[in-house]
């Protein structure tokens, strides 16, 4: 199957390049060196329908992990499936030995901080991120 043919629009030149670009990440991802230290997970509903995904990446034994990223489709948000695939991501970490886990989220972003807060993570004090345009 061709990446035009998961487009839903195939004419729809943005939504192919978005799409492109995504698979063409994730490629990237999978022939890099730390590939190994990471695990893609997927969450379905009781139909058996995608709700969820997450990639976790450990940093080794005895060493924090991270979440990073996590996502829910449209579709099914509010339904709890974030905070199931983030408990289901911090469970897959511990099995690879990290010692905990650490996911970042822009405050902004209430969805995902509720999302990790109904996980059972507890909220470090924000950080200002700092930019300068060249």
């Amino acid at each position: 199957m061709g990446v035009g043919s998961l487009v839903g629009f195939p004419r729809d030149t943005h939504a192919h390049k978005r799409l492109r670009n995504f698979v063409d990440g994730w490629c990237a991802a999978a022939n890099a060196p730390f590939f190994d230290a990471g695990r893609i997970l997927l969450l379905r509903d009781e139909q058996d329908h995608p709700v969820a995904v997450s990639a976790v990446w450990s940093s080794g034994a005895a060493r924090p992990g991270l979440i990073e990223p996590l996502g829910v489709h449209q579709e099914h948000r509010g339904r709890g499936y974030g905070a199931v695939m983030s408990r289901a991501a911090a469970a897959t970490l511990r099995e690879m030995g990290s010692s905990s886990v650490t996911v970042c989220a822009e405050s902004s972003n209430v969805g995902a901080v509720a999302t990790y807060l109904a996980a059972g993570f507890v909220a470090d004090p924000e950080v200002t991120d700092w930019r300068r345009d060249a």
